[in-house]
């Protein structure tokens, strides 16, 4: 008797787990910056034809993404537009340090409707071409494109000028949809940003040498443990996914200027 139970309860649990899906068959889930949502769709769907691994992404602001990772958010990798919110997760303990990998870079741009002529960057005819409204740009205390387009305005002499009249975002593709909507005459967003939106234009790119340089990072979750989720970190730094890098505007990775490491946000930063 006990013999015959425990032969049916091996086959119970064998026949039980026979009908679960296999650990590799649910998806790698990727939490991105928002600026990254087109390019990084279209690396996924390579990604998926080569290895089979169905992908499922969630984009928002840098350090909303941060903020969840760091609290035990169902991520298996974590894709940064800056260098600071990944030190942050890195030394919160969140990702696993020895995984992080930079992939990309990217240009500053300012930005209007479609059809704007060219701006002469200069606090006159930037304020001239506000005429009174606001220049839409991501937070810069808490986004990564806000913190590059600060930096980019206090080069270039414009903070003081603007600093009163900004329409701070959640993040950079709110700020562009803000622009091709006509809420705001112009926006600082990424040049890739601009790329895939038909209602903008770009009217100035800022020098590279203006702000720290525009780093894309991604990184193992200290809690995800998707089988393929090495492999795509591999990809991202493969030649596919430079390709399709490129062709949305993006430098790869080994094109790319690499930039020291700036401090990332204290946890009293709101999101």
């Amino acid at each position: 008797m006990g013999r015959y139970l425990l032969g049916f309860l091996t086959a119970l649990i064998l026949s039980t787990l026979a009908g679960l899906p296999a650990h590799a068959d649910r998806p790698l889930t990727v939490f991105a910056a928002a600026s990254t949502r087109e390019v990084l769709e279209k690396i996924g769907t390579a990604f998926m034809a080569e290895t089979g691994t169905p992908l499922v992404f969630s984009f928002a602001g840098t350090g909303t993404l941060a903020r969840q990772v760091e609290a035990g958010a169902p991520a298996d990798v974590f894709v940064s537009a800056d260098a600071a919110w990944m030190d942050y997760v890195r030394q919160a303990g969140s990702v696993r340090a020895e995984t992080v990998v930079e992939f990309a870079s990217n240009a500053l741009v300012l930005i209007g409707p479609k059809g704007s002529v060219p701006l002469t960057p200069v606090a006159g005819d930037l304020a001239e071409r506000l005429d009174g409204h606001r220049l839409a740009m991501a937070d810069p205390d808490t986004v990564p494109a806000g913190r590059y387009g600060k930096a980019a305005l206090e080069v270039s002499g414009l903070w003081q000028p603007v600093s009163g009249a900004l329409a701070p975002m959640e993040n950079v593709r709110v700020a562009l949809a803000s622009v091709a909507r006509g809420d705001t005459p112009l926006g600082l967003v990424y040049r890739t940003d601009a790329l895939v939106e038909p209602d903008v234009a770009i009217v100035y790119e800022f020098p590279r040498d203006s702000h720290p340089p525009i780093l894309y990072l991604a990184a193992l979750t200290a809690t995800g443990r998707h089988p393929a989720a090495q492999a795509y970190l591999e990809f991202l730094s493969g030649p596919a996914a430079k390709e399709i890098l490129r062709s949305f505007g993006f430098v790869a990775d080994n094109e790319a200027t690499p930039g020291q490491s700036i401090t990332g946000p204290g946890p009293e930063t709101a999101d």
